[in-house]
């Protein structure tokens, strides 16, 4: 069974990835948040006294169900209100900094020219954009074996379908992130 602690400890090391996941599936900021902290409080509530190893698969599934709660509650807004600028977030910029929330072992700022830092940040702005592009079940099946590094079978799970289902979301994504970026001129080194 999870402490106190342990459980502590596996919220804040999944934290950033959480809100990143989730502000890629419904690039509002604030929502995202709200979803994290949502999933967060399930973990704790229903879940906490699990052993440690269970907490990762089952915050994931977690967090995939709210964050399809979040869409289903928007839809029915939609059907229910004409004027959705009530519901809707003004300030969708979608302008959340991957290099800020990357952790780098190596602090290159010495060695690296402003030309290699401005060219660096303009890839993953616009790997960030094609990510965000992607449709839904294809941007999470990628987002939870690329970004949350889980196997085919756990990316099934969290996702709540077969894991054929994973190789072929994954597969499109890479697809269709390829030949977005080779449009763009970035080509593989």
């Amino acid at each position: 069974m999870a402490t106190e602690q342990e459980l502590s400890d596996f919220l804040k090391s999944v934290e950033k990835r959480a809100f990143k996941r989730s502000l890629y599936h419904v690039r509002d900021e604030e929502a995202a948040l709200d979803i994290v902290q949502d999933s967060m409080m399930k973990l704790a509530e229903h879940y906490g006294d699990k052993p440690p190893a269970e907490l990762p698969m089952l915050f994931q599934r977690i967090l995939s169900n709210c964050t399809l709660d979040w869409f289903r509650r928007q839809k029915t807004r939609r059907a229910l209100f004409s004027n959705l600028s009530d519901f809707e977030s003004d300030d969708d910029a979608g302008d959340f900094d991957l290099l800020g929330s990357f952790n780098g072992d190596l602090d290159t700022r010495e060695t690296e020219s402003a030309e290699d830092v401005t060219r660096r940040t303009q890839v993953f702005h616009q790997i960030e954009a094609e990510i965000a592009a992607l449709p839904t079940r294809q941007r999470e099946a990628f987002l939870l074996r690329y970004w949350e590094e889980m196997d085919v079978s756990e990316t099934a799970a969290a996702m709540g379908c077969s894991e054929g289902s994973v190789k072929t979301h994954c597969s499109r994504a890479i697809q269709a992130l390829s030949r977005a970026l080779k449009a763009k001129g970035f080509l593989p080194p």
